[in-house]
């Protein structure tokens, strides 16, 4: 009994290890995806250079355009003086997919905190997907689309591909 609980446990080890490796270049792009967590979290963008092209865009979840890192930098700074200045954002998950050697769409699901629109309106605690798209420069994985949506959970209750035939 001893030795098959001891094989069920390896088994299972191997699988969870096995089913969490990723490749160095998603490793790399990873730690982006970090950066740009702890910029929020930091209600701070002044090392966006550090993970964004010059020439990234950005569309947030209200359909907002920004069409370069200069104005990605002062919209979300300007939104975290305000409405952001106390909201957290957690990474729940990152599906990695490279298209070519140099490029990877990234979609991080996250968990944005409650906030308050310039507007008045309450938004509260939701998760958010996103879909990054990262290229690699000079061997570094730096960030150049993102578009952003939020998870409406009761909509995603009606999404046909969960009732759809294996």
């Amino acid at each position: 009994m001893r030795k098959l609980v001891s094989f069920c446990s390896l088994f299972l080890l191997s699988n969870v290890l096995f089913a969490q490796a990723k490749t160095t270049d998603e490793v790399a792009v990873d730690k982006q995806v970090d950066a740009l967590i702890a910029s929020w979290n930091n209600h701070n963008y002044d090392d966006i250079a550090n993970y964004a092209t010059e020439d990234c865009d950005w569309v947030n979840v209200v359909g907002m355009w920004w069409k370069n890192r200069r104005e990605i930098q002062y919209a979300h700074q300007v939104f975290h003086e305000g409405m952001f200045k106390n909201v957290t954002l957690t990474k729940k998950s990152v599906h990695f997919r490279a298209v070519t050697k140099d490029v990877m769409v990234v979609h991080l699901l996250q968990r944005v905190g409650a906030y308050t629109s310039p507007s008045g309106t309450l938004y509260p605690e939701a998760d958010n997907l996103k879909l990054l798209v990262f290229v690699k420069k000079a061997e570094k994985w730096l960030l150049t689309a993102v578009e952003n949506v939020v998870v409406i959970e009761q909509a995603q209750r009606s999404n046909p591909v969960n009732k759809m035939p294996k």
